[in-house]
């Protein structure tokens, strides 16, 4: 599937209130698209269904469940965050990326290096996730992508420390979000999911799907 250049209707967002390389392309992601992304989805919860992540140390669960495209794929458990080429549940590896997630990421971020893990987290109405940094990856370089699907989410991003002031604003369906430069080290999270504001497949369910590409291993 050719991806073509958005243009008119489709620019991209920023604010001089957001950290340098952060930049909201507002419904990015046509019709057709949403669909192909959104079937291969339903798909790879056949192979990969979702599970639920904890907590380091403690193990207490994530309000998010999630599963992941690709090569390796992230996860979280007592033993600690990492990329691994398995599913934590079934033992199976990842199911490949789909081709329109790769073009995705060529067309937004130009990053010399393609994805090689694809998160897809589902955020049910009452789903949160807390201000982190992505850290996991040995290539800081690159960038993150993140598209939204479903219900509308309030996205917040703040400073390179947890206490530095932040600014929020909302992620709607069909919205891509480069997170590069400065703003790919910078705390950021979800507050809450706004209930009704978009639809997904009912295989799904009601919710949001935010599906994040990370480039993980250095190529140097």
């Amino acid at each position: 599937m050719t991806i073509k250049r958005r243009r008119a209707n489709k620019m991209a967002a920023a604010s001089s209130r957001w950290p340098e390389g952060l930049t909201l392309h507002q419904q990015y992601i046509g019709p057709d698209l949403r669909h192909h992304v959104l079937d291969a989805v339903v798909r790879v919860l056949r192979e990969a269904p979702f599970f639920t992540p904890r907590m380091p140390r403690w193990g207490t669960p994530f309000s998010v469940r999630m599963t992941n495209f690709g090569p390796i794929g992230w996860v979280s458990d007592k033993s600690g965050y990492r990329y691994q080429a398995t599913h934590p549940e079934t033992g199976r590896p990842w199911p490949p990326m789909p081709p329109e997630l790769i073009a995705l990421w060529e067309e937004i971020t130009e990053y010399l290096y393609p994805p090689e893990a694809a998160l897809v987290n589902f955020y049910g109405p009452r789903a949160r996730m807390g201000l982190h940094v992505d850290a996991d990856e040995e290539d800081l370089d690159a960038p993150i992508l993140s598209l939204s699907f479903g219900c509308e989410a309030v996205f917040r991003i703040g400073g390179r420390k947890r206490e530095d002031p932040t600014v929020s604003f909302r992620l709607r369906d069909g919205d891509v979000l480069l997170m590069g430069g400065k703003a790919r080290h910078c705390y950021h999270g979800v507050d809450r999911i706004l209930p009704g504001t978009g639809e997904l497949p009912e295989v799904i369910g009601a919710g949001r799907i935010n599906i994040t590409l990370r480039r993980v291993t250095s190529a140097g």
